[in-house]
């Protein structure tokens, strides 16, 4: 009896096995057959598989080079890595500065009338600086084009006390619109609005910093209560989380109505303290708006221009901001030319000297393989490909040196954060400051890269195999 069930065990588990083996081989055909029909359907280029393996060899030829070298690798990334941190680091800073963030998060449609220049027909004596209420709220906030056109101060000061501790505060005077052209988040309350202004009210939106230092957080809503401000009394309306103070047309510790105290929005005459924040409904609209200004101020009369004095000449632009920054330097094309060339011999030199020195340890290293290279051009290898060889490598390297520096520089822009040197600062390594890292890294590794391999390319079958 046991024998009989244990054939009819041993015959079943041969027959489920035979199916099994039977449905993997059916299956394995399948698969072959429908491989087959894609690659036919989808013909991918010899050419590109070709290139596909040649480049996976030459990076794991690299890789191989790196680890057999240990000193002339930690060179190698030491200079790639600490020149990169350096230029992504300040590509973060330059981002914060002239980029689109918090609270100024409308700046890619944002023109800026900040400066006010009086000159004479001889441009040998000029008066410059920011306008008036009155004068931008007659030739800016008129205009039709932009979708809003806010009025803000520039920055001020004045004096809070707390427990008889002075604070010093940075005050900003600004219209409604202010808070319809910006960003800013508000953490309790809402911004005063054309009522508040007309109406002349005594109320102030804070930042939460302020909020702190003196209402001392004691977790209750700060909204309806009083804060003294150069001995006069405020309605707290709301609180925002604060600006970076590099962004200086919207950094403060407390905003007022214009109407307020001290703001001097009633005096006449062109210069002034105030500046205009005009938001355009898309960047294609900021040509028409620059011309619609620009006529407003073709249509000042003289005497108003000259204001008494011997000024003829008046010029005031609706500008985009890092153009409205640039020109607080430069006074015409010429200088602006000068800058850029400036700037561009100095990111060069910075990325050039220590591609040479690179260039003279990547010499080094390709030299120790010079037998290599002779036994493969004896082989027929063309110097066209050892160069793009050597040249790929030496663009691997570099990007394993630029995946160190953002690493560093990720560390970096965290304590600049969080170190309290800029108040509420933001740097970020975000998409643009990315894709600038990968350019730089490709154009470090071409500048330190190219010159070797070129030599090396080129140097000839018995001299290579004699060193």
């Amino acid at each position: 009896m046991s024998i009989q069930i244990l054939s009819s065990f041993s015959f079943e588990g041969g027959l489920i096995q035979s199916l099994k083996l039977s449905l993997i081989h059916s299956f394995k055909i399948n698969i072959q057959s429908f491989s087959h029909s894609v690659i036919h359907s989808f013909p991918v280029p010899r050419r590109l598989i070709h290139s596909l393996k040649m480049l996976s060899n030459y990076i794991k030829i690299a890789w191989k080079v790196l680890l057999r070298h240990p000193f002339y690798t930690f060179i190698t990334l030491f200079g790639i890595s600490l020149t990169l941190t350096v230029l992504m680091v300040l590509t973060s800073f330059l981002d914060h500065l002239f980029g689109t963030h918090y609270p100024e998060g409308k700046r890619h449609r944002m023109l800026y009338i900040a400066t006010v220049t009086q000159t004479d027909s001889a441009r040998e004596s000029r008066s410059m600086g920011p306008a008036t209420f009155n004068f931008l709220k007659k030739y800016a906030k008129s205009m039709k084009t932009p979708e809003r056109v806010a009025i803000l101060s520039n920055f001020s000061f004045s004096n809070t006390y707390v427990n008889g501790k002075r604070i010093k505060l940075n005050t900003k005077y600004t219209d409604a619109d202010f808070w319809e052209v910006t960003d800013f988040v508000f953490l309790e309350g809402k911004p005063y609005n054309d009522l508040n202004i007309k109406s002349g009210d005594h109320v102030a939106v804070i930042t939460d910093a302020l909020k702190k230092q003196y209402f001392e957080d004691d977790g209750k809503t700060v909204v309806g209560r009083n804060i003294e401000i150069e001995n006069i009394n405020y309605k707290v309306i709301g609180v925002v989380k604060g600006s970076p103070a590099t962004r200086v047309y919207t950094y403060s510790d407390v905003y007022f109505p214009y109407t307020a105290p001290k703001s001097n929005y009633e005096n006449k005459g062109i210069r002034g303290s105030f500046i205009a924040m005009v938001l355009a409904k898309s960047p294609s609209d900021f040509a028409a708006i620059q011309s619609e200004f620009d006529g407003n101020i073709g249509r000042i009369p003289l005497a108003e221009i000259q204001e008494g004095q011997k000024y003829s000449i008046l010029i005031v632009r609706a500008e985009k901001y890092f153009d409205h920054f640039l020109d607080a330097f430069t006074r015409n094309p010429a200088q602006k030319f000068f800058f850029y060339t400036i700037s561009f011999l100095v990111v060069l030199m910075f990325m050039g000297l220590p591609a040479i020195n690179l260039v003279n340890v990547n010499v080094s290293r390709i030299l120790e393989r010079a037998s290599e290279i002779g036994v493969r051009k004896a082989f027929g290898a063309p110097s066209k490909a050892l160069l793009w060889q050597f040249i790929i490598e030496n663009i691997f390297i570099t990007f394993i040196g630029g995946f160190i520096a953002l690493s560093l520089s990720f560390m970096i822009i965290q304590m600049i954060n969080s170190s309290g040197w800029i108040p509420y600062a933001d740097l970020t390594i975000n998409v643009s400051v990315f894709l600038i890292s990968i350019l730089v890294c490709l154009v470090f590794g071409l500048l330190s890269g190219v010159l070797p391999a070129y030599r090396m390319s080129k140097l000839k079958i018995a001299d290579a195999l004699r060193q």
